[in-house]
């Protein structure tokens, strides 16, 4: 591997090269997000290289995306309600507002959030979420990586 997976998390994916890949998708990857203070975040990265909207896809590519949008959703669901007992829901989000490829992010929300925050944006959470090394994704994390890709694999065999 070369340079910063960061930097081409797209390239790197279509390379192999991606540690955060669960599963490939048939409308690109379903990746671990770099940070888990809500632990089983994920996010749908696009498969296409320069694909910044939803909107710059063709229909049947878009219904396609929006369809891997929805099982990563029901995946992250299944596994974070076995896992966690105070599991409350899911957020699904296209925003584009930093990373400009399309992507698509699962959120898992909790009981147990800060109530000022449960009903809430994610992204409202204080910066310390995001830069802290506790929430950073790493071996901890192998578990969740596990139950995640094993619901996709169920969710797969089902369709």
């Amino acid at each position: 591997m070369t340079g910063d997976w960061r930097t081409d998390r797209i390239g790197a994916a279509l390379r192999g090269e991606n540690p955060t890949v669960l599963r490939r998708l048939k409308s690109g990857f379903a990746v671990l997000g770099d940070v888990q203070f809500l632990p089983g975040y994920s996010v749908l990265l696009t498969d296409e290289r320069g694909v910044q909207r939803l909107s710059d896809l063709p229909r049947a590519k878009r219904l396609s995306f929006l369809s891997g949008m929805d099982r990563l959703g029901e995946a992250v669901e299944r596994a974070c309600r076995r896992l966690d007992p105070d599991f409350r829901r899911i957020n699904l989000e296209i925003l584009g507002n930093t990373d400009l490829f399309l992507h698509a992010h699962v959120w898992p929300r909790f009981e147990w959030e800060p109530t000022d925050l449960l009903g809430k944006p994610v992204w409202l959470y204080p910066s310390d979420r995001w830069n802290d090394e506790r929430f950073k994704l790493g071996p901890q994390h192998d578990g969740l990586r596990d139950a995640i890709g094993s619901e996709l694999d169920r969710l797969r065999s089902m369709a």
